[in-house]
């Protein structure tokens, strides 16, 4: 199973904690670190940013409804340790964490384009972090039911530079959300599935060729 699939099945019956955001543009994927994350995500959204936990702001009358944004069951930390060791104690080297979501969306032409951003930590560990840390994520829309199927799934890695002897915070904000326009109240079931994907640091397998 790939860890596009695993993803999916990870999404099935999920109970996990709500992060409720403020519901546009266009584009790849942008990152960040540093101490002006706060102000950066209060420049894109708007100040409609919230913590984990917190409830989301009511909705502006020009806006179109967009999902609420939860953290898939387990994957709300990423904890590397030492090569060959467990990812705890004194072999934890660096662990990172989820704190803040934003959202947004706009119709355009029949399509739902939302920008979802993603603000947290890299805390170091007893083992000690490297200069950098590349922290994999995926972001999913997931039509949740009887049978939940996923709208659109795609998965991002930041580049995060650590302090020397501190912890640092990063964002991400992913810009290439698009999926087609629900229909009647279906939207209503749409929810941004989000959470560290260890699987998105390992290259796709090769597609074998057939031999002519």
């Amino acid at each position: 199973m790939t860890g596009r699939g695993r993803w999916r099945k990870g999404l099935v019956g999920l109970a996990a904690a709500t992060l409720l955001a403020g519901c546009g543009s266009v584009g790849g994927p942008s990152y960040d670190s540093g101490p002006s994350i706060g102000d950066r995500f209060s420049q894109l959204f708007g100040g409609r940013s919230q913590a984990v936990g917190e409830a989301p702001p009511p909705p502006r009358a020009d806006e179109p409804t967009c999902p609420s944004v939860m953290i898939r069951q387990g994957a709300s930390t990423y904890a590397v340790g030492l090569p060959g060791q467990e990812a705890s104690g004194t072999s934890l080297r660096y662990q990172g964490t989820i704190t803040r979501t934003a959202r947004d969306c706009t119709l355009r032409d029949g399509e739902v384009h939302a920008r979802l951003g993603i603000e947290g930590r890299v805390i170091v560990g007893p083992a000690g972090a490297p200069p950098s840390v590349e922290l994999p994520l995926r972001v999913a829309v997931v039509a949740e039911g009887v049978n939940p199927r996923t709208v659109f799934t795609n998965a991002y890695r930041t580049t995060v530079a650590i302090p020397e002897g501190g912890n640092v915070a990063y964002s991400l904000v992913a810009e290439d959300i698009v999926y087609p326009v629900p229909a009647g109240a279906e939207g209503d079931s749409y929810v941004f599935y989000i959470g560290f994907d260890p699987q998105a640091l390992k290259p796709e397998p090769r597609r074998r060729t057939k031999k002519r």
